[in-house]
């Protein structure tokens, strides 16, 4: 994993914003200034503009055919003030000084009666620069991406007769955002993203099977060479070819031993979303309140880290204009803070950590995730394998749900073998893992040095906002989880 250190913002951040976003409609600094300012007629605590331009383009392909392809731009801004713990917010798709005239006199109205003070723009801040300026979109021509997404097909459908049926996607995106704040800092960023995923069926004596592979960055579309395509066709197929052949999974309390890499998703859901700072504000976390206490078994330490370079749920900067960090949530199994945004930093008395997201300019920001990642321990995998006298190899993972204030998950095994006498021995499938977040953390017993990050797909939802994210862990042994199978 590389890091990168923090750099003035610039100029050019800034100048492409300005081009993109406020010369269009005649906007320049000096009148976003008097804007912010006309908020501060009221005693606000701080406001914020959050301006947003987004060219977002998707190809599906299916048995050779391109069945949908869309194209869409978005530009708008969200105009926000804060006053203790209440927000008032307003967004427009028309970004002209009427409509944020319109909009700051709307959000003004929750200060209180007087003046508070704002400063001209004119501050930038530091910025990391964790991706290349690449505009996805433009980076191949339109026939160029379909026959991206046809050799995908013909690499999946050449590995195996028995594959039947074969559903690829192609996504891109390039975001431009410009930050705008009451205490005088301008900050700009220029996002791109990539993805493309694969679907295979098999099928073999009457029986169907499918499996899933996926990948992306923030990069462009020269990310996805051949041989990626091929890695991501036979990870889809393997998958498929293993569900064929397996068993029904048994069901009951055992060693379950989770997969590195996308297996991470368990850790995000069934642990992360409880460290984020809002939940535990307001005391709905099964983590609130638990600062400096142990958590998890010895061993164990969680991060969130978004200035990994190229990766899915990385940022220069978070979307209220700060950095993003290397936060230690979890240390050696002691709970050593949460994940934070502005507005729930201030009200714990504790820093911002460059975890404030949001969907777009038509949402608030709030504590989200970035690449959140347990970090390697001692144990080679096979040791982790050998020490199980019965139980779960838990390879990949589909969906799952999760109550956060109880720390309840239930996950289903895409891929999944059983274990015996320290030996994997046969597939499974209809396994479920069900258990508590906080609970199956105190019951690791070995952590792997075998720490891998997801190949760049994941998506997390929070309050109807959904933003990309990464995810990543060891191999992992977990005593006395409760497994859901379909046999006896």
């Amino acid at each position: 994993m590389t890091q990168s250190t923090l750099a003035p913002m610039a100029p050019a951040l800034i100048a492409n914003a300005d081009r993109l976003l406020l010369a269009p409609a005649n906007l320049d600094f000096d009148k976003i200034s008097r804007v912010l300012a006309s908020i501060h007629e009221h005693d606000v605590d701080f406001a914020d503009f959050y301006f947003q331009h987004s060219c977002f383009e998707s190809w599906s392909l299916e048995e050779g055919i391109v069945k949908a392809g869309t194209f869409n731009i978005d530009r708008g801004v969200g105009v926000r003030a804060v006053s203790g713990d209440k927000q008032a917010f307003a967004y427009s798709d028309d970004i002209s000084l009427p409509a944020l005239e319109e909009a700051a006199s709307a959000v003004r109205a929750i200060g209180r009666q007087g003046q508070s003070t704002s400063t001209p723009l004119g501050r930038t801040g530091d910025t990391r620069l964790l991706y290349p300026d690449a505009d996805p979109v433009l980076s191949l021509g339109d026939p160029a991406k379909v026959e991206l997404l046809m050799r995908l097909e013909r690499f999946a459908r050449a590995l195996d007769p028995r594959v039947v049926q074969v559903m690829a996607s192609l996504a891109g995106e390039h975001e431009t955002v410009l930050i705008a704040r009451s205490d005088g800092l301008l900050a700009a960023d220029t996002r791109p993203l990539v993805r493309v995923s694969i679907t295979v069926i098999v099928e073999e004596h009457g029986r169907r099977e499918q499996g899933y592979a996926g990948g992306g960055a923030r990069l462009d579309y020269g990310y996805f060479t051949d041989a990626q395509l091929q890695s991501l066709a036979k990870q889809a197929v393997d998958q498929a070819l293993v569900n064929l052949a397996a068993r029904d999974a048994p069901a009951g309390n055992m060693t379950v031993v989770l997969g590195n890499g996308w297996p991470g998703i368990l850790l995000h859901e069934a642990v992360g979303h409880g460290l984020e700072g809002d939940f535990n504000r307001k005391g709905t976390s099964a983590f609130s309140g638990r600062i400096g206490e142990r958590v998890a078994a010895p061993g164990v330490t969680v991060v969130d880290d978004g200035t990994l370079g190229e990766r899915r749920g990385s940022l220069n900067l978070d979307d209220e204009g700060h950095p993003t960090q290397r936060t230690v949530l979890i240390e050696d199994g002691i709970l050593r803070g949460y994940m934070q945004d502005r507005l729930n930093s201030g009200l714990m008395n504790t820093g911002a950590t460059g975890n404030g997201r949001r969907e777009s300019f038509a949402h608030l920001p709030m504590p989200r995730m970035t690449n959140t990642i347990m970090l390697a321990g001692a144990h080679d995998p096979a040791e982790i394998i050998g020490s199980v006298k019965k139980g779960l190899y838990a390879a990949n993972f589909g969906g799952g749900q999760v109550d956060i204030t109880s720390g309840k998950f239930v996950f289903s095994a895409a891929e999944a073998y059983m274990i015996e006498d320290g030996k994997i021995t046969y597939p499974v499938k209809g396994a479920t893992l069900i258990g508590n977040g906080p609970d199956a953390l105190t019951r690791v017993t070995m952590v792997g040095n075998d720490l891998q990050l997801d190949g760049g797909i994941g998506t997390c939802g929070k309050d109807g906002q959904s933003v990309p994210v990464g995810v990543g862990q060891p191999t992992l042994k977990i005593e006395g989880l409760t497994v859901g199978g379909t046999s006896g």
